[in-house]
């Protein structure tokens, strides 16, 4: 796949490499603005099982 996006790219290689570099940052932006706040009600990471009174 990633040889594939790297064919598809123009220019030479230094401008290959910036253009790729632009679409990971792009990726994790959507990913952290978009996805991850969508996903999160849907995973269990809210239901702790520990008691809030501590090892007393």
């Amino acid at each position: 796949m990633y040889g594939w996006i790297w064919r598809h790219l123009p220019g030479n290689a230094l401008v290959r490499a910036l253009i790729a570099a632009l679409l990971v940052v792009a990726v994790v932006y959507l990913l952290f603005q978009y996805v991850f706040p969508w996903a999160e009600p849907l995973l269990p990471f809210s239901d702790v099982t520990v008691d809030e009174g501590g090892a007393g």
